[in-house]
Formats: structure tokens, sequence, C-alpha cells
């Protein structure tokens, strides 16, 4: 037996999301607004290259521009 959400095309991960998303916004507006803050999150990464932290850079942020990256590099050329 296949569960919806594998069945839908989504992983368990972004199921999580969409469920608990839908659950925040049936609360009522106090207990909503302190649900929202908990749930927002903000990652951070760096790399290390012999022995020395390097740039901190927002996940989002690189993963938005790796996108572009390589959506650039698989365009033809004219």
């Amino acid at each position: 037996m296949v569960f919806a959400w594998k069945a839908a095309g989504l992983t368990y991960n972004r199921y999580l999301a969409v469920a608990s998303r839908a659950v925040r916004r049936s609360l009522k507006d106090d207990k909503r607004l302190a649900a929202e803050r908990r749930g927002e999150m903000d990652l951070r990464f760096s790399k290390w290259s012999n022995g020395k932290q390097g740039e901190v850079k927002n996940l989002a942020d690189a993963n938005a521009a790796a996108m572009v990256e390589s959506a650039n590099a698989g365009a033809p050329a004219s």
C-alpha cells in the first residue's frame, strides 16, 4: 500500500511542510503568529578549506543562485 503523499509525488519532508502549514493557518491569530515564528528557518553554511572557515552564506540564496547557474549552463549558445 502506497501512502497518499508518496502517490502524489511528494517527499515526506515536503508532505510534513504542507501539513504543518495547513495546521498553522487553521489556528486563531494569537496562536497562529507564535506557530508561524517557530516554523521559519534560516539555514546558513560555509565551506572549510585548510582549517579555515570560508564565507557564511544563506542556504536559500545559495540554492537560488545555483539553480540560475545550472539553468544558464544548460541553455544553448546563440
